[in-house]
């Protein structure tokens, strides 16, 4: 039997595509690679919050993450919200995040050409992350890239390996009236509601805790990362939809390998269940 696994793995192994270490200068096509952060100094969360406020941005929620309880600070503006008004984009207007990383000594940044391009995928058109990038580097200063990457043409695509869900391939955790899945997810206890954000009309995203033990993969994988949470959940035409967590858990860690895959093997199952219980 483990002869069989291990072939298994193998097989799977030769299918993922890894990523390499170099970022390209954006050209006409955009750049080959793209890294998924930003690595800035280390700084208070009030600090955080005081630049991106004064680039324009608005601080959506401040979620504490991860054992180490890591601040990760979910923000957005109307440039963003406006990319992601658009059926099924809604997750953009929330996936930009600050992880102010105490254990690592670091400050990381979601970068939005690779959330962008990964979120908005047919929808993307060349540059339109630019003005976001333009009020980061307004708000941080010149931002060093992190060794997470992946290539900027595979994104709008992206799959951890074949057998594991695309973008679209997402969670439908509640069905009936729009208006009806409000009030169900709005009624959930309120320290399990981290934010409310409106991208537009009969668009809603909500940003909400995982089960604790389901949280526990942040730790198991590395918290650098943690800002990942916390998780989404869109309301719009009488659906409520989530990220599966086998697409968002890749290509939010681009660097984890099969062998970290399998450790976390229960969690997307377990992102599923607890999502859809807010909708029970």
């Amino acid at each position: 039997m483990k002869n069989i696994l291990l072939a298994l793995m193998t097989t799977a192994v030769m299918m993922f595509s890894g990523c390499s270490s170099k970022e390209a200068t954006p050209g006409y096509a955009g750049p080959a690679e793209v890294s998924t952060y930003f690595v800035a100094p280390l700084m208070s969360t009030d600090d955080v919050k005081s630049k991106l406020e004064s680039a324009g941005f608005e601080i959506v929620a401040v979620d504490t993450v991860s054992k180490k309880k890591l601040d990760s600070i979910v923000f957005t503006n109307d440039y963003l919200k406006g990319l992601a008004n658009k059926p099924g984009r809604g997750f953009l207007a929330g996936a930009l995040r600050v992880l102010v990383d105490t254990e690592g000594n670091t400050t990381r940044i979601s970068n939005p050409r690779y959330f962008t391009k990964a979120f908005l995928q047919d929808d993307y058109k060349l540059g339109d992350e630019q003005p976001l990038l333009d009020d980061l580097n307004k708000a941080f200063g010149d931002l060093k890239p992190s060794e997470d990457k992946w290539e900027f043409d595979g994104l709008a695509d992206y799959q951890f390996m074949i057998g594991r869900p695309y973008y679209q391939d997402q969670i439908v955790a509640g069905e009936g009236n729009t208006t009806d899945l409000i009030a169900k997810i709005e009624s959930t206890k309120k320290k399990n509601m981290v934010f409310k954000l409106e991208v537009g009309e009969g668009r809603t995203l909500y940003g909400v805790k995982l089960h604790k033990r389901t949280m526990k993969f942040a730790d198991k994988i590395g918290a650098q990362n943690a800002g990942i949470m916390p998780w989404m959940i869109l309301v719009e035409d009488n659906k409520a939809t989530a990220l599966r967590a086998d697409y968002m858990i890749a290509i939010s860690y681009p660097l984890l390998d099969l062998g970290g895959f399998m450790g976390i093997m229960t969690v997307p199952g377990a992102v599923e269940k607890d999502v859809s219980k807010y909708f029970k």
